[in-house]
């Protein structure tokens, strides 16, 4: 059983690719999407198994033997090898979209979520601890609001080729200011986080849902022959993206440590409670042993080629 939670934010700051290993149309390789809703999402599985890798490379390796990572590492996220011995202490809940980046006629882009997705985003922040001071707006179809008036053209709001009748709405406007303060605090976000707090867009679920499924970054990759070091015939494919500048958030909830049966006797007060067990991942202990908060993370595929970079964001300090 759980006894601690706390919510944390996925800033894209490259596209992302999470493989979903099967092709769907003339997407050779689609990114993983929810069943029910078709937004992106990120498995928890490959996010643990990221930050797994982040600290395997960031944490000293095993005093005596440096061919072993950290003892911690197995201790808070499972044993490397023979799984059944002990549960790891962490787990990381699939990450859900809150909002996506989507080019506008004024500004470049705007931050466009939905309904749906901030009512998942509150339902997480509740279940976290965080008892967000907002209620979820409601906004009909071929309508929006905004946080501010910045991306309207008089009454309307241009998207890609949609245009929208929009207006400013200080529940919005409340909204995207907690967002902007919870997800991308700190001065190296502040532009970006200035951004969001005033390009907030809202709307209806169903126009939102063409975006999450239409706006994402589709790059065509060719495989090259390594004799001719030309491209080889039939070797052009299809790459999907989740776009850079997305937000997605997610539970990463612990209990307290686990150990195998029998192997440890009268230390159970030195075992790692569960806000420990969070504070060491996302806070970190002194430089030796530093926290993923507010640090860049790999997750995906593509990685040589830049991609899969995202800005990892602890909203609050972890509750019991």
């Amino acid at each position: 059983m759980f006894e601690a939670s706390q919510l944390v934010f996925y800033y894209a700051i490259s596209p992302v690719h999470m493989g979903a290993g099967s092709a769907i149309g003339a997407i050779d390789s689609p990114i993983q999407r929810e069943v029910h809703t078709q937004h992106p999402m990120f498995a928890g599985s490959g996010l643990k198994g990221a930050l797994r890798h982040h600290f395997t490379q960031a944490w000293p390796r095993t005093e005596g033997d440096k061919s072993k990572p950290n003892s911690l590492i197995s201790r808070i996220f499972g044993p490397d090898t023979n799984a059944s011995d002990f549960a790891g202490a962490l787990s990381l809940s699939d990450a859900q979209l809150v909002a996506l980046p989507v080019r506008s006629l004024k500004g470049g882009f705007a931050y466009v979520t939905s309904p749906l997705a901030l009512a998942r985003l509150h339902r997480l922040a509740s279940q976290a601890g965080l008892a967000p001071n907002w209620a979820v707006p409601h906004v009909a179809e071929n309508k929006a609001q905004t946080a501010s008036e910045n991306l309207l053209h008089g009454k309307q709001l241009i998207l890609e080729a949609f245009e929208f009748m929009a207006s400013a709405d200080g529940q919005l406007k409340d909204i995207a200011e907690w967002i902007a303060a919870n997800a991308l605090p700190g001065n190296a976000s502040s532009f970006f986080a200035s951004k969001l707090k005033t390009d907030l867009v809202l709307l209806n679920d169903t126009d939102f849902s063409h975006f999450a499924r239409y706006a994402m970054v589709v790059e065509p990759h060719v495989r090259i022959n390594d004799e001719s070091g030309t491209a080889e015939d039939g070797g052009l494919f299809y790459v999907e993206n989740l776009p850079p500048e997305t937000l997605m958030v997610g539970l990463a909830q612990a209990s307290i440590e686990r150990f195998k049966k029998d192997s440890r006797h009268g230390d159970s007060p030195d075992l790692l409670t569960a806000p420990q067990v969070l504070t060491k991942v996302f806070a970190g202990q002194g430089d030796t042993q530093p926290g993923i908060g507010g640090k860049l993370l790999q997750i995906g595929g593509d990685a040589t080629t830049g991609r899969g970079l995202v800005l990892v964001q602890a909203a609050k300090a972890a509750t019991q």
